[in-house]
């Protein structure tokens, strides 16, 4: 099978330096990093009583690796008004977690140079277990002031309603 069916002059894999995040029907401003998405499944060992040297291996529970996004710090309180929902410090006793909504499914979307949409992930009841609000300060540095999210889910799958578009080509005039 062709690595690539529709643009079957393509080589190269696609890129990862084009993509984007939404959650609440909405993109999600400024995020240049995800972390990967990844699963790891446990492997339970079993053996016959009456066979001493023949170890048998089966799937055991699988679980999600958390989500890290990442951005430059701006205006956008996107990353803190989610992190709010699982403890907001000054809520008041009894308020400082939104139960009813602290939990998002969220997209995160693979583009390919042209910035065509190519392959995208639902991600399954995320909620914010780390918010870094202002990352590391450094006078003798030159990054950028940094916020992160660390997002623990239940699971993702890929959209398989996305295929992939056939590309543009431009004709030297």
């Amino acid at each position: 099978m062709a690595e690539f069916s529709v643009n079957a002059q393509r080589f190269d894999p696609y890129k990862d330096f084009k993509f984007r995040v939404k959650w609440d029907g909405r993109y999600v401003a400024g995020i240049d990093h995800v972390s990967a998405l990844a699963r790891a499944t446990q492997v339970v060992s079993h053996r016959d009583g009456d066979d001493p040297s023949l170890e048998r291996h089966s799937p055991g529970p699988t679980a999600y690796e958390p989500i890290v996004l990442r951005r430059g710090r701006t205006h956008d309180t996107a990353f803190e008004e989610w992190a709010n929902k699982v403890w907001n410090l000054g809520a008041g006793p009894g308020s400082e977690v939104s139960l009813k909504d602290f939990r998002k499914d969220i997209s995160i979307e693979l583009l390919n140079e042209a910035g065509q949409l190519v392959l995208a992930w639902h991600v399954f009841r995320c909620w914010p277990s780390e918010y870094v609000a202002l990352g590391d300060l450094d006078a003798c540095g030159h990054a950028v002031a940094i916020e992160s999210l660390t997002l623990q889910n239940e699971g993702w799958e890929r959209d398989t309603s996305v295929v992939e578009p056939a590309e543009p080509s431009f004709d030297a005039a």
